[in-house]
């Protein structure tokens, strides 16, 4: 069961979200493919940390690697038509830890509707 995340993108009509559950679902039959984790932009960016009010304390950062520690490498990331991660980035981290230089994926030809547009991070549901 995956919990209750998303992802965010700003854009002209303001802070797009994507369910990230939904985003499993449509991507179950986009073939699987390989790619090199050194070509992934958002390893020198500020991934989690943009959006709401979560900051880099201790304890987050503790809970994020939690999340690594407990990433399942076989299970592809999910690239937008741009290459950009939209879910999986607790897995690109897991595989730099473990030495790997690929990692599955699969990739949409085009993005989906985001879930929710002009939202706050902080008002979505979370729970399960």
């Amino acid at each position: 069961m995956i919990r209750p995340q998303y992802h965010f993108r700003d854009s002209p009509k303001g802070l797009l979200a994507w369910d990230v559950r939904r985003l499993v679902k449509l991507s179950e039959h986009i073939p699987v493919r390989h790619i090199r984790v050194s070509e992934i932009a958002e390893l020198d960016e500020n991934h989690w940390y943009s959006y709401g009010n979560v900051a880099p304390t201790c304890r987050s950062i503790v809970e994020h690697y939690a999340l690594i520690r407990d990433s399942d490498l076989s299970l592809p990331i999910i690239l937008d038509q741009a290459g950009r991660v939209m879910d999986g980035m607790h897995r690109v981290c897991k595989a730099i830890l473990e030495g790997k230089e690929e990692l599955p994926a699969v990739q949409f030809e085009a993005d989906p509707e985001p879930d929710y547009i002009d939202c706050d991070p902080d008002l979505l549901p979370y729970d399960a």
